[in-house]
C-alpha cells in the first residue's frame, strides 16, 4: 500500500482496498482523503474536484466514500429538472426519511430549515457527504442554489461537506457576486503508460496477460493521439479483442506470433476509429460485420452511407461547408459571384501545376464565409434565423462538420467539413445541385 494513503480512523484493510482500486491514482486519493480527515472531524466545507472526463473523478470519490463507509449521498445534477428535486434526493438519502415533505416549489430556505429540523432528530456521528455530479448544471438553476451549497455547513450548523464534481474550471463557476471559495482538486489525464496499466487489469482469463498486455499496446498505439477516454479505450478494448484472438482460434498462430496477430487487427483498428465518440453504429452492429469477410466488407459510419436523412437547407449548409473546406477563398469571387467581370486566367494555375486540395485534405473556413457561401448557392431567399445557426450546430453535433479553434471564439468560430466527396455528390443529388462545376479541383 502506497504510504502516503493513510489517515487516523480508519483501518488498514479498508485503506489498502482502497489503494487496490484506484489504479494510478492513488495520490488523488491520498489528497482527498486528507481533505476528508478523520471520520468524526469537522471537514473544509466544500470541495471542488474538477477534470475532463473519464478521469477517475467519480470512481476515486465515490470508492472512498463507499469503502471507508462514510454517510453520503450521490446526486446527478443532469436527472435533477428542478431544485425541488435535488433537495428532497439529498434529504430523503442522508437521513433515511420517507417522511420528507417539502413545497410544490421549494427554496433553498426551505431545504436548509428542513434540513436542520432532520439534523436535530439525527444527529451526525460522523461527517456527511453530499457529491454533486455534473456539477455545472448548478449554474442555470436559482442564483442562490450554487453558493447556498458552497456554505451549507454553516447555513444548517452541521457536519456535512459538499463534493462538486465537474469537467469545467471553477473559473467558469465563480458567480459575479462573489460566493464562498471552495477547495479545488485537479484530476490529471491519464499518461499512456498509466492507461496501459489500468486497461491491462481486463485481461481475459482464457489468454495470458502478456498477450492482453500487447493488445492493449498496439491499441493505444492507433487510439492514443485521438482519444484519451477510459471508458471509452475500454469499450473498443473490449469490442476488438476477439477479433485479434481470431488468427490464435483459427489455429493461424501462435501467441508468441506478434507480428501476424498486428497485421490481422491494424486495418479493423483503423476502422473503429470512424466510430470513435460518435457511435454511428451500435456494438452489435460492428461486431456482426466483423464477421463477415474484412476484405470486401468494411464499417459504413454515418459520413459513409450514400443517404443520409437532413433538413433542406442543412444539406445546403454542408455542401456550403464542403466548397469552403475544398475551394481556395480566393475562387470564391470565380465560383459565387454572378457578374464578377473578367478574371485574368494567370490568376489561376493550370490543373497539371497545382496540387488537389482533396490530397491536401480539408481546409478551416471562418463562419461569414460558410454563409456568404450558402446564401450563393441555396435556390431560395433565406433569412438569417437562428435556425440556421442551430442547423450549423447540429452538423456540428453530428461530426459532419468539425469546429476548429478555441471554444471563445464566439465573434468568428471556424469550421472544416469532414465528409467525403462521394457522399457530399450523394446529398448534391438530392437536392439537384451539381457540385462538381463549383469545385476548383474539377475546374
Amino acid at each position: 500500500m502506497p504510504a502516503e494513503l493513510r489517515q487516523q480512523g480508519y483501518s488498514e484493510a479498508q485503506l489498502r482496498l482502497v489503494s487496490e482500486k484506484v489504479p494510478c491514482r492513488e495520490a488523488q486519493a491520498a489528497a482527498l482523503l486528507a481533505l476528508f480527515g478523520e471520520p468524526d472531524h469537522y471537514s473544509f466545507p466544500s470541495i471542488f474536484i474538477y477534470g475532463h472526463r473519464a478521469m477517475g473523478k467519480s470512481h476515486v470519490t465515490l470508492t472512498l466514500l463507499r469503502e471507508l463507509q462514510m454517510p453520503h449521498v450521490v446526486v446527478s445534477c443532469v436527472e435533477c429538472v428542478s431544485p425541488g428535486l435535488l433537495f428532497e434526493q439529498v434529504l430523503g438519502s442522508l437521513f433515511d426519511s420517507s417522511a420528507v415533505t417539502l413545497s410544490r416549489s421549494p427554496s433553498l430556505s426551505d431545504f436548509v430549515r428542513l434540513y436542520r429540523q432532520l439534523c436535530a432528530e439525527d444527529s451526525a456521528k460522523h461527517t456527511r457527504y453530499i457529491v454533486l455530479d455534473r456539477a455545472e448544471v448548478l449554474r442555470d438553476m436559482s442564483a442562490n442554489l450554487l453558493p447556498g451549497f458552497l456554505r451549507l455547513q454553516e447555513l444548517v450548523e452541521d457536519n456535512v461537506t459538499v463534493i462538486l464534481l465537474s469537467e469545467i474550471v471553477w473559473d467558469k463557476f465563480r458567480p459575479s457576486t462573489g460566493c464562498f471559495e471552495p477547495l479545488q482538486l485537479h484530476f490529471p489525464d491519464y499518461s499512456k503508460a498509466e492507461l496501459q496499466q489500468i486497461l491491462a487489469q481486463d485481461s481475459h482469463p482464457s489468454y495470458s496477460a502478456e498477450l492482453y498486455t500487447f493488445y492493449i499496446n498496439i491499441l493505444l498505439g492507433v487510439f492514443y493521439s485521438v482519444c484519451k477516454d477510459l471508458r471509452e479505450l475500454r469499450h473498443l478494448a473490449a469490442l476488438n479483442f476477439p477479433k485479434f484472438c481470431e488468427p490464435l482460434e483459427k489455429g493461424e498462430a501462435e501467441e508468441s506470433d506478434t507480428h501476424k496477430l498486428w497485421r490481422n487487427i491494424e486495418p479493423h483498428l483503423k476502422k473503429a476509429m470512424q466510430t470513435v465518440y460518435l457511435r454511428e453504429v451500435s456494438s452489435f452492429q460492428w461486431e456482426e460485420q466483423l464477421k463477415q469477410d474484412g476484405e470486401t466488407q468494411s464499417l459504413r459510419g454515418l459520413s459513409a452511407y450514400a443517404h443520409v436523412e437532413l433538413p433542406y437547407y442543412s444539406k445546403f449548409l454542408l455542401i456550403a461547408a464542403y466548397l469552403a473546406s475544398y475551394n481556395p477563398a480566393r475562387t470564391d469571387r470565380r465560383f459565387f459571384v454572378k457578374h464578377h467581370g473578367k478574371i485574368r486566367k494567370t490568376t489561376f494555375l493550370k490543373k497539371h501545376e497545382k496540387t488537389s486540395n482533396h490530397l491536401l485534405g480539408p481546409k478551416p473556413f471562418p463562419l461569414d464565409r460558410l454563409l456568404a457561401i450558402f446564401y450563393s448557392v441555396v435556390d431560395s431567399r433565406v433569412a438569417p434565423t437562428a435556425s440556421i445557426f442551430s442547423q450549423i450546430s447540429s452538423l456540428v453535433t453530428l461530426q459532419l462538420l468539425t469546429q476548429v479553434g478555441h471554444d471563445d471564439q464566439l465573434d468568428n468560430p471556424k469550421y472544416k467539413c469532414t465528409v467525403s466527396l462521394d457522399f457530399i455528390r450523394a446529398i448534391a443529388r438530392t437536392v439537384g445541385f451539381d457540385i462538381l462545376r463549383y469545385l476548383y479541383d474539377f475546374l
